[in-house]
């Protein structure tokens, strides 16, 4: 299976849990690894290259930390430039039907805090319903995320395990993920 991996932190170079996650991803063949701030750091979306290289792809995982509730702004941006009416969805938006579409996401609060009632009042799944309900409506198929709680006080080794955790997540087949 081919797998885009879009990874949107506007600092990657400084993010010790997102740069373990990328660095994980560099032995496998089948991944590709994109950085959107890397690739349009004045935000200048190529929106025909992109659209272009989602359909090369079978899954596209967007991997970026969690910070107020949501995406960066850039990932934002690139999914209202790039998931246009006509080619994502609408009549004749039929281009990414049958794609398998994942996030991955890092965030300093543990698991205890994204619960029904604890800190955040809701799951990571719950606050992830409008990018799963932008996927679904785009005719992908939206598959459980992966999640890496409490990265800024993890270690090292807590890190690359999550890593090798994610790397294996990825690249499941929808039969395992989907329960």
């Amino acid at each position: 299976m081919k797998i885009m991996v879009i990874a949107a932190h506007p600092n990657l170079n400084n993010s010790r849990a997102n740069k373990a996650l990328a660095r994980e991803l560099k032995d496998h063949t089948n991944i590709s690894f994109r950085n959107l701030y890397q690739d349009y750091p004045n935000w200048n979306i190529d929106v025909e290259r992109e659209q272009q290289l989602l359909l090369q792809y079978e899954r596209i995982v967007f991997q970026f930390p969690f910070y107020w509730y949501s995406c960066p702004p850039l990932l934002k941006k690139w999914f209202d430039d790039v998931l246009t009416f006509g080619w994502a969805f609408g009549p004749e938006g039929r281009n990414l039907e049958g794609k398998e579409f994942m996030v991955a996401t890092t965030t300093g609060g543990t698991k205890k805090q994204y619960r029904s009632g604890g800190y955040n009042w809701f799951t990571i799944s719950e606050l992830l319903r409008p990018i799963q309900s932008t996927l679904t409506r785009c005719n992908g198929t939206y598959l459980p995320a992966f999640t890496i709680y409490n990265a800024n006080e993890g270690t090292d080794e807590y890190l690359m395990q999550e890593a090798k955790k994610y790397v294996e997540h990825i690249q499941n087949p929808m039969r395992l993920l989907v329960y």
